[in-house]
């Protein structure tokens, strides 16, 4: 039996794929987040870029007026979605949707609505292009440090700020296998260990997955 940690608490449906293998689990929030009510958009906004479920929660939340929303991950898809907004493009990387805005959609105004720590890589496919792309922080992320006595077979990741927050609470965990919800976290996951692992998909429920069968 494998111990597992999540570094972001599950519902009890995803806690279930994992306690149905007979692993023991733990789960907390590595990051907290914060609103900046003062950065949402005083306008409607035609086209904004949406790659996390954070954003998608304040947007729905707050009832942000968006003509088309472009976004990363199904499961941020789905959740605007249900919520009546109109979504136009979904891929699985923020790498894939940018290079596909910037190569089909160069006429049209598009707006970045994410965190403080948002990472580059949409702004900058912009920039290449010379393209222009606005940006609204509407949330910044902090850690939320949690200090383990005993190690962990398997650590899952969903951000590089949680990566980052974990590490600094437990810098001698290194012997982990990290599992990480894509490719971009994996990265930040590569500083501080050599095992490492990332999801099909960028969900959740994908990471998990991953994780059991690397188990098996």
């Amino acid at each position: 039996m494998a111990r597992i940690l999540s570094t972001k608490k599950l519902t009890e449906a995803q806690q279930q794929l994992l306690l149905n293998t007979s692993h023991s689990l733990v789960h907390y929030d590595a990051i907290k987040i914060t609103a900046l009510t003062d950065n949402f958009p005083k306008q409607p906004i035609k086209n904004a870029i949406v790659t996390s479920q954070n954003t998608a929660k304040l947007i729905i939340e707050n009832k942000f007026q968006i003509d088309k929303l472009f976004c990363v991950g199904e499961k941020t898809a789905g959740l605007l979605y249900k919520n009546n907004y109109k979504v136009a493009l979904v891929c699985e990387y923020a790498s894939q949707l940018a290079e596909i805005i910037t190569e089909n959609y160069a006429d049209e105004d598009f707006s970045l609505i994410c965190s403080e720590q948002r990472l580059d890589t949409i702004p900058h496919e912009f920039v290449e292009k010379n393209l222009k792309l606005n940006e609204h922080h509407i949330y910044q992320t902090t850690s939320r440090h949690q200090k383990f006595d005993k190690d962990f077979d398997v650590v899952l990741f969903y951000s590089p700020s949680g990566i980052r927050s974990f590490f600094e609470a437990n810098p001698k965990m290194t012997s982990i296998q990290a599992v990480c919800i894509g490719t971009t976290t994996a990265k930040a996951a590569e500083s501080y260990v050599e095992k490492v692992a990332y999801s099909s998909q960028t969900s959740v429920e994908s990471v998990i997955v991953k994780a059991v069968k690397i188990l098996q």
